[in-house]
């Protein structure tokens, strides 16, 4: 357990006993995620590379014997909501923390018939609007939770679907699984190769002598506000025009075929999801032997990608790629990372190239409001965990089995 993860634990037992009077129950702890390769693929039934992060949310239970849900939100003012599961309550839109609480807890008790309501704390460390993927490490948080405090069975992958379900029909998000997925099933020191079709997982060891880089622009993104749904309807208008589910079943030759026959834009958007799905791949047989030098090329193209074909990078983006490109040359990688408009660049970066890449962001970059970019360098972390409390803390979940390559 990390230094952070101790002091999370502690803010969650703490904000309970003060907010309900009792000690929790239950505890779990969920990782936000960040996305080496793989952007906008996972909607489009393809395949993505993501790895969990030490960042996390936790959240603290006990059960109650009505049907009522009181939920303390400890980072937002200690903000309370409560409502009852009996009533079920109505989105209160633009990207509310208490939509994701109430859509999850909603699609659990659909799910699994809960016999009684809950109390909850809610406290994180995972960067807001970063595009970190805060808000499914909350649902998948919750929905660990609550699986083990009514005595289900551990279900990563199903509750990773939960949260898709409750991100999309109740907050208003039309996201694919690859944030739930890789929160639910991170591994330390790898990261996770997801088949977004089947659900598979296939763990990909990152190299043991880089660190991860996020670099945070200080430029705030919203998926829920964002064009984030109208790229989805572009790739489902592509998949149309080829008479197949998703745009996972186009290959490159059919793209280039297609060029004269699709909308301009459409067709742009669709080349980027077949390249960027081929790119996952590649990317995943380079990790594991150590090519930075490929994995530079791969990460640089993938940028390049969603810049000039889905359009969803911002200046500020650009201009930190090319700062931490500059440094890296070919040994490491850079690219934007999340749903895009702002947010997060992603770089692998050997261990001694590190200081070099902090030292130039510091020098160079300044967002559109003068402010630096955060800088976090870590490793790849663990995925969900609920833990009864007083209890040691059990081993993560294994993964599913292995996705398999296109064809």
């Amino acid at each position: 357990m990390t230094a952070s993860t101790s002091l999370l634990q502690e803010r969650g037992r703490d904000g309970f006993r003060h907010t309900f009077g009792s000690a929790p129950a239950w505890m779990a702890l969920a990782p936000g995620r960040v996305n080496l390769i793989g952007e906008h693929t996972d909607y489009n039934d393809g395949f993505v590379l993501p790895c969990a992060l030490p960042f996390q949310t936790i959240v603290a239970a006990g059960p109650r014997t009505d049907r009522q849900v009181r939920v303390r939100a400890l980072d937002l003012g200690d903000a309370l909501d409560t409502f009852s599961l009996d009533q079920p309550p109505q989105p209160l839109g633009q990207g509310d923390w208490r939509d994701y609480v109430r859509g999850m807890l909603l699609a659990l008790d659909a799910t699994l018939a809960l016999p009684h309501g809950l109390d909850l704390t809610i406290a994180g460390d995972v960067p807001h609007g970063a595009g970190l993927s805060s808000s499914a490490s909350l649902m998948v948080a919750l929905g660990t939770l609550v699986r083990a405090l009514f005595g289900h069975p551990p279900d990563p992958v199903g509750v990773a679907q939960l949260a898709r379900l409750a991100e999309n029909q109740f907050v208003g998000c039309q996201c694919g699984i690859m944030d739930q997925l890789a929160s639910a099933c991170g591994a330390a020191d790898h990261a996770v190769l997801l088949d977004c079709r089947d659900l598979a997982v296939r763990l990909v060891r990152l190299p043991p002598d880089c660190q991860l880089m996020i670099l945070h622009s200080r430029v705030r993104r919203g998926l829920v506000d964002s064009a984030y749904n109208q790229r989805r309807q572009q790739c489902e208008q592509a998949a149309r025009h080829f008479g197949v589910r998703a745009l996972r079943d186009v290959s490159e030759q059919q793209i280039a075929d297609a060029r004269p026959l699709l909308d301009p834009v459409v067709w742009r958007r669709a080349r980027h999801v077949v390249s960027e799905n081929a790119r996952v791949w590649q990317a995943a047989d380079a990790l594991p032997v150590g090519d930075l030098t490929r994995m530079a090329s791969l990460m640089s193209a993938s940028h390049q990608s969603m810049r000039d074909d889905f359009e969803i990078t911002v200046p500020a983006i650009d201009q930190l790629v090319a700062i931490v490109t500059a440094v890296l040359a070919s040994q490491g990688g850079a690219r934007m990372t999340g749903g895009g408009f702002g947010g997060c660049v992603v770089a692998l970066v050997p261990t001694d190239a590190v200081p070099a890449v902090t030292a130039a962001v510091a020098r160079h970059y300044r967002s559109p409001e003068g402010a630096n970019a955060q800088v976090h360098v870590c490793t790849a972390a663990s995925g969900a965990r609920a833990v009864a409390l007083g209890a040691a803390e059990p081993e993560p979940t294994d993964p599913n089995p292995a996705p398999r390559s296109p064809s």
